[in-house]
């Protein structure tokens, strides 16, 4: 996947996109990702990517030209490679918030580039070259290069082979839409608290149900709106329904 990301601050960027993992797909070829700093697009003598803001208000708005011509280079550059447009992805806190599901659907894609705001915002004109806004929650950064960075890193997990384990995607939080099973290692037995008893049984069925529950369990008790009874199997509705009775009786309501 070809990733271009758009910023006033790269060094925000360079250090989290050349470790761990992301920086391993990179090293072998999995993601090419560049960044490109629209400042050295700007057409204005002191290279100003701001102005003052039509009708009044507080602080600066981002220019349309300098990421305009920025992000029509990176277009020229990949289509010299022989690179589809793919998908413009503007970070703004008023953009649909970014999901498990969303990042799934990126995965996809050929060719993603992020623009990174700074300041009070954009000119509403940069948006004629955009296809996708997406926020990471409901508050107010200082800039978009962390919502980029967070939506990159969710997205690269699920490009295949940039995980060890080809499993690991898959069993994620969210990717069934349940929160993940509680998980252990060794040592057994951690200063009395001990892993449970079916994990060391060795019989994989039970440990598949048990993971079931307690994955049902946790969502249910902490983030119950995610839970689709439509979606839900027989054997889940019928171990969320045990779910709910033992934590009643933990809550001493029946």
């Amino acid at each position: 996947m070809k990733v271009d990301i758009l910023s006033l601050f790269p060094r925000i960027l360079e250090g989290p996109l050349s470790d761990s993992i992301i920086g391993k797909a990179i090293d072998r070829g999995l993601l090419d990702v560049s960044i490109t700093n629209f400042r050295d697009y700007s057409t204005d003598k002191h290279h100003n990517v701001d102005d003052t803001i039509y009708g009044g208000g507080a602080g600066m708005l981002l220019q349309p030209q300098p990421i305009v011509d920025a992000f029509q280079q990176t277009q020229k550059i990949a289509k010299k490679n022989g690179i589809p447009k793919g998908r413009v992805i503007l970070t703004d806190p008023a953009g649909k918030q970014f999901n498990q599901h969303i990042a799934e659907e990126l995965a996809k894609e050929e060719h993603l580039t992020f623009i990174c705001g700074h300041y009070e915002g954009f000119d509403e004109r940069i948006k004629s070259i955009v296809t996708d806004e997406y926020s990471i929650g409901n508050f107010v950064l200082t800039g978009g290069e962390l919502p980029a960075l967070v939506m990159i890193d969710a997205v690269s997990r699920l490009i295949p082979g940039v995980l060890g384990n080809a499993q690991s995607a898959p069993g994620d939080s969210f990717s069934d839409g349940l929160l993940e099973y509680p998980q252990y290692t060794r040592p057994a037995d951690f200063r009395g608290q001990k892993v449970p008893k079916i994990l060391l049984s060795g019989d994989h069925q039970k440990i598949a149900d048990w993971r079931l529950k307690e994955s049902l369990r946790k969502t249910y008790l902490k983030r119950p709106e995610m839970i689709d009874h439509s979606k839900l199997s027989k054997d889940a509705k019928r171990l969320l329904a045990e779910v709910r009775i033992e934590e009643e009786k933990n809550n001493n309501l029946i």
